[in-house]
């Protein structure tokens, strides 16, 4: 088999990209991280998406940070196995019903979450446990079972954001 020279540019070029991303690390952590990838944010900028965003829907700029701390780690181009998206990790037609053309957009995304988690502190009438439960399996799992679903990953998901939570707002400070 015969490759002509562009076709092995293209080969070259391709595997490279590979590389580097399987050593930088699709967000700067991976075998060599550089603390920062091309998939982090500045905090600044993460810090005023959610003070805006936790504003408009009356929400605590804390709360917002901690689910985009156990939601994406404060990586914008995040992708669950699941297909949720973004940095509070939209579900498609999450991201569709709230407004988000572009689920990778951060302020999007933020506004979207923000407005979603509001909507579900309102339907659990202010019952935090069972709004983060339903952010997370969604408000059907948490009806069907007249409360926290008996799923591992959501338990851990509710104890894991309330916690980050407390440690903020105990601090008075950002969680990032």
């Amino acid at each position: 088999m015969y490759l002509t020279a562009r076709a092995l540019r293209r080969a070259l070029g391709a595997a490279f990209i590979v590389c580097a991303a399987t050593l930088a690390g699709c967000s700067g952590d991976g075998l060599f991280p550089d603390g920062g990838g091309p998939h982090s944010m500045p905090t600044a900028d993460l810090n005023r998406l959610v003070d805006i965003a936790s504003s408009a829907h009356g929400l605590s700029p804390a709360l917002v940070h901690a689910v985009i701390t156990v939601e994406s780690g404060g990586d914008p181009s995040a992708i669950s196995d699941a297909g949720a998206m973004g940095l509070m990790q939209l579900m498609p037609g999450t991201a569709h019903t709230y407004g988000g053309a572009d689920a990778f957009e951060p302020s999007e995304n933020v506004d979207g979450g923000c407005a979603y988690l509001h909507d579900l502190l309102g339907r659990y009438r202010g019952d935090l446990t069972l709004a983060l439960a339903a952010y997370n399996a969604g408000p059907g799992a948490v009806d069907k079972y007249g409360g926290v679903p008996p799923y591992a990953e959501t338990q851990a998901y509710v104890r894991n954001v309330t916690a980050l939570f407390r440690e903020a707002s105990a601090s008075a400070r950002p969680i990032r």
